[in-house]
């Protein structure tokens, strides 16, 4: 059985089919406002344990977070800067990835100094509200939120609930945009694939069970969401 899984995966790209429509649901962002209050990005882009460890900035995958963050906070000098996360294992709080970055950005020409840190976020839901109470935007605000493609709808939802209005900037992107051919022979990746976007569906689901969202897919479905 577990054979047949295996080539399952291996021949058909699942994992894309599964990811194409949560990075399809928000487009890409071409123009923003001439006004933006405030820029939040969510972590999950440096390993803050490596790099504690090793005394050199480990980056593992979603650096575009970062990297467009850098540049809107160059293009809007006047808006408050966010960086949100914490830690994210369950028996490893004592590192957090905020406390950690601050050299990656200086690379990228963005002073820490310039960045409001929020470090105590565990998960998509705490970076809402934690970000929330720390800077408490104003209902007249525009702001913009940053993460990967796949993990926008969810973060969308969440920031909705907690009553902030934000401008979605989806970057990070796997797929082309297009469905993927019928046959791929690559089960490695096929396999990661279908791994992170079922984590991404199960989260989904367990955010709208628990009522941190208040559908189970959110879109571009909210006027109030853009200016």
């Amino acid at each position: 059985m577990v054979t047949v899984v295996w080539l399952f995966i291996a021949v058909l790209p699942l994992g894309s089919w599964m990811f194409l429509p949560l990075e399809n649901r928000f487009p890409i962002v071409n123009q923003l406002p001439k006004k933006v209050d405030g820029i939040i990005a969510l972590g999950g882009v440096v390993n803050q344990f490596v790099t504690k460890a090793r005394g050199q900035v480990a980056i593992g995958g979603a650096v575009e977070r970062l990297t467009e963050f850098a540049e809107l906070v160059k293009r809007y000098p006047n808006a408050k800067a966010v960086y949100t996360t914490g830690s994210g294992s369950l028996t490893r709080q004592d590192i957090k990835e905020a406390d950690v970055v601050g050299p990656f950005l200086k690379k990228l020409g963005i002073e820490p100094s310039q960045i409001i840190f929020e470090n105590q976020s565990r998960n998509t839901f705490e970076n809402a509200i934690l970000s929330q109470k720390i800077v408490k935007p104003k209902p007249d605000e525009t702001w913009v939120l940053i993460t990967s493609a796949f993990h926008m709808p969810r973060s969308v939802g969440v920031f909705r609930k907690a009553g902030w209005a934000v401008i979605p900037y989806p970057v990070d992107f796997y797929l082309s945009g297009k469905a993927p051919g019928m046959f791929s022979f690559n089960a490695g990746a096929g396999l990661g694939r279908v791994s992170g976007a079922l984590h991404e569906w199960i989260g989904l689901l367990v955010y709208r069970l628990t009522g941190r969202i208040d559908e189970f897919f959110p879109g571009k479905n909210r006027g109030s969401d853009e200016k």
